[in-house]
């Protein structure tokens, strides 16, 4: 399965008190912290609320098991 790698890169500062939140429950906690989630829609969900706020990059998650 595929995961987000989502990195902080705008503060929070003047932001609401959700979107805060929200960055919280990601696991950002300041600038420049990377987080790697799973791409499921809740979390393509949050990351949607504060893309003013982060960078997203897809992982591909095919490894080989030999």
């Amino acid at each position: 399965m595929a995961q987000l790698q989502v990195q902080q890169h705008r503060s929070t500062i003047g932001c609401k008190p959700n979107q805060r939140e929200t960055l919280r429950t990601l696991g950002l906690k300041r600038i420049g912290d990377v987080v790697v989630k799973e791409d499921r829609p809740e979390i393509r969900g949050m990351v949607h609320a504060v893309r003013h706020l982060v960078t997203v990059s897809v992982i591909d998650g095919e490894v080989d098991a030999k």
